[in-house]
């Protein structure tokens, strides 16, 4: 698998990407210290997988995901956080994220997420929901995430 990694913390970016790198399925690391270098890198690039911090300088994971959807591309995108803001999750999902979670698990927890998202199913972080928020439809999950 192709996987982008934009965060704006270099020092936890390079450590993802070296973790990433020793993975035997993952084939390249692409990396973006913002959201507008991710955007510059999707256009050049076909990725399999983005893995997009939330607040990053110059254009967020949010708007990112945003545009990947709006340019119709086939990559998954995974939105890490470190902190459950109101309204990120819910923008996030209205706009089909494919996994929301918290940076602080461990790769084999990153590598599942990502077989899951590549599979086509989704993965929040239940730490991160607020069953009230969420579009109705999506409520009667929220006890199952």
């Amino acid at each position: 698998m192709k996987v982008l990694v934009a965060e704006d913390q270099s020092m936890l970016r390079d450590a993802m990407c070296q973790l990433l790198t020793l993975q035997p399925d993952v084939e390249s690391v692409f990396q973006a210290n913002n959201g507008q270098e991710a955007i510059q890198l999707l256009e050049k690039e076909s990725v399999d997988i983005a893995i997009l911090d939330v607040e990053m300088p110059v254009k967020t994971g949010l708007e990112v995901l945003e545009w990947i959807r709006a340019e119709k591309l086939e990559t998954k995108v995974v939105v890490v956080t470190t902190f459950k803001r109101p309204g990120y999750f819910e923008r996030a999902v209205k706009a089909g994220v494919d996994a929301y979670v918290l940076k602080e698990r461990n790769i084999a927890d990153l590598m599942q997420t990502l077989h899951t998202v590549l599979e086509g199913r989704k993965e929040y972080s239940p730490e991160l929901i607020n069953p009230e928020r969420l579009p109705l439809k999506l409520r009667f999950l929220a006890p199952l995430m």
